[in-house]
């Protein structure tokens, strides 16, 4: 059976009852078992559960003769076809297709038997042809075609269209806050895992490429884009990324979003933004790790440009930041100063709470940027005003650090300038 859909599984049905029937009424005949994969096409064998149930039992001499309705319902794919007969065959078994009357056990019907089966895949990917170019007519017409098993934050409803997962929806939205409060991708990951929130596949595992996948997701702000990907070979079924190949089609408001629109932006100039500081700064990561520093591949030479690395020595006590370039092939080539841990976390405190003490100075700006400026910078600027608005910091805080900075130039073991995600820079 290729198909599951309700006349097909009658069909189903009705062929058990007629073979069981076929085979108890014929004198010479003794059951050996009703083998079938339903839902599951005959393009290829890998999935087809009891079809190798029943290779496993001719081989184990269980086995005779199998009688099968046609070749299509033994396999679409000439190669299996030819395979699997053969090696039966060679075990002395034979296979009966009724509808094409072919017991490959006689001579004559080898030929006939290789034309009909090719003919069997021939049709095979002419129903492919004919749903690719159904699914493809939809899009065409804004019609969305989503398999929602394995898509977090919506289900379907009667009339195939998408509604909102209510319970799925707080970690979309979870997911979107945490990246625009300074999370990446690996540490919200993590925070998923510890708190045990489910998947849309029930999992409690989280990975930094889920993440990503969902802040890049159009579909939760009530977006499509479709045809992002198609299938390559019909016979495998194998899926391919769409690098242009296939016409997309990106349909505007097809559903209700679970993020506004106005964050969707923002969360998508974040990710341009992190990728523009990497080709800039020639590094491969952005804030890396489950449970990263907020200065990881943030803190530069003002000598030599290159990015400043940390170094511990746990046991004497030593935590510092060197350049990267301060030493190649043994010989010394940068002259920048080791900058101490404790110096770069203070220097941030004095340069947070210079903000916040000029803040209505700063609260000008920050205005013009909600008014004018795009959605990132109408966040960042939000988020400056709600920050500030705090008394000044005490003591040093890496969750804060890792939200507001974007950059450090490193001038000397304590001369630093800050720059900040407003664009403000303050020299320390």
């Amino acid at each position: 059976m290729s198909t599951d859909q309700e006349d097909q599984i009658h069909s189903f049905d009705a062929q058990v009852a007629y073979y069981t029937k076929y085979i108890e009424t014929h004198e010479k005949y003794e059951m050996a078992g009703i083998y079938a994969d339903e839902g599951i096409s005959g393009t290829n064998t890998k999935k087809r559960v009891e079809f190798k149930r029943m290779i496993a039992d001719c081989e184990a001499e269980k086995i005779d003769m199998v009688i099968t309705k046609s070749i299509s319902r033994f396999a679409r794919n000439t190669q299996d076809c030819l395979m699997y007969s053969r090696k039966l065959k060679n075990l002395g078994i034979g296979i009966l297709f009724e509808k094409e009357n072919i017991n490959t056990m006689d001579s004559s019907g080898e030929l006939l038997f290789t034309i009909l089966s090719s003919l069997a895949q021939d049709e095979s990917r002419n129903i492919s042809e004919n749903c690719k170019w159904g699914i493809r007519t939809k899009f065409k017409n804004g019609e969305l075609h989503l398999n929602t098993f394995k898509f977090l934050g919506y289900d379907k409803d009667e009339n195939g269209k998408l509604v909102i997962n209510s319970e799925e929806a707080k970690t979309i939205r979870r997911i979107y806050r945490e990246f625009l409060w300074g999370l990446n991708p690996q540490e919200i990951a993590k925070e998923l895992e510890d708190d045990n929130v489910l998947g849309c596949l029930g999992q409690t595992k989280w990975y930094a490429s889920t993440v990503l996948g969902i802040l890049k997701n159009e579909k939760h702000m009530g977006d499509a884009l479709l045809q992002k990907t198609y299938t390559a070979d019909f016979l495998t079924k194998r899926q391919v990324k769409n690098q242009g190949e296939i016409t997309q089609v990106y349909v505007k408001d097809s559903h209700k979003g679970i993020i506004d629109k106005e964050t969707w932006n923002a969360v998508q100039e974040e990710l341009e933004r992190r990728k523009v500081f990497r080709e800039k700064h020639g590094v491969k990561s952005y804030n890396y790790g489950a449970e990263c520093n907020p200065f990881t591949n943030k803190l530069y030479c003002d000598l030599c440009g290159h990015v400043f690395g940390r170094h511990t020595w746990k046991t004497r006590g030593i935590a510092q930041w060197q350049c990267s370039n301060h030493r190649s092939d043994g010989k010394l080539t940068c002259k920048n100063e080791f900058v101490d841990v404790r110096n770069l976390e203070q220097g941030f405190v004095k340069a947070m709470n210079r903000i916040t003490a000029n803040r209505e100075k700063y609260m000008k700006k920050w205005e013009r940027m909600i008014e004018e400026g795009t959605p990132l910078q109408r966040v960042r600027a939000n988020q400056m005003i709600e920050i500030t608005a705090e008394p000044p910091l005490e003591a040093y805080v890496s969750e804060l650090a890792q939200l507001t900075v974007i950059e450090v130039t490193v001038f000397g073991a304590k001369e630093f300038e800050f720059e900040f995600m407003d664009g403000s820079k303050i020299k320390i």
